[in-house]
């Protein structure tokens, strides 16, 4: 897959996301810290894909799935590549699965990476 095949979405600064969450940027960061949210400095300063969040809060199934990632060995930009790009056995870009409810089957896949 090249970075045209990934989903488009939105990059949230930490003070944008504080805004979104009704939150002080250091919740946010210990969001972060917590492997609740991930985020990326590859074009600058920290961001966080938008499509993380859902009415206006964090997509409650993230936390899990980003520990599965990491313990097949993904950094944080590699959590958030594998997320953001369509995974052919799931059918869609697995943060869209997630959206849409399908945690166990996004799970089951990312064990797989291991």
């Amino acid at each position: 897959m090249t970075a045209h095949d990934k989903i488009q979405t939105e990059w949230l600064s930490i003070p944008d996301v504080a805004d979104l969450l009704g939150e002080t940027p250091g919740r946010v960061r210990r969001l972060l810290d917590e492997n609740a949210l991930v985020a990326s400095r590859r074009e600058g300063p920290l961001k966080i894909p938008a499509v993380f969040f859902l009415d206006g809060e964090v997509l409650s199934s993230l936390r899990g799935t980003i520990f599965v990632l990491n313990d097949a060995g993904f950094d944080d930009d590699g959590t958030i590549d594998w997320l953001l790009t369509p995974e052919e056995s799931i059918g869609v870009a697995p943060i869209e699965a997630l959206r849409a409810g399908r945690k166990a089957e996004v799970r089951r896949v990312a064990a797989t990476l291991l």
